[in-house]
């Protein structure tokens, strides 16, 4: 992945957003990370495995539930 500067960024931007349809680009700030640039499709594709996963998540978590696979919150945060 890619990492520009603000100031890299802002130079050529029009360049900048056609790369980033092709591959994230990272953005930094005063040594740190501060944005990620990618493409509108890349980022649905994310949002729908991250929707994906908390279906899937709540689907286990609802049959641990009906098979008694529990655990007392107190006992698990005592363990900690």
């Amino acid at each position: 992945m890619n990492t520009l500067t603000t100031n890299d960024a802002k130079r050529n931007f029009g360049e900048r957003l056609l790369n980033a349809q092709r591959k994230p680009i990272k953005i930094s700030q005063n040594n740190k990370d501060a944005v990620l640039v990618m493409s509108n499709k890349d980022y649905e594709e994310l949002k729908t495995k991250k929707v994906d996963y908390i279906k899937h998540c709540f689907e286990n978590a609802k049959r641990d539930l009906a098979q008694g696979n529990v655990v007392d919150g107190k006992d698990f945060l005592d363990t900690l």
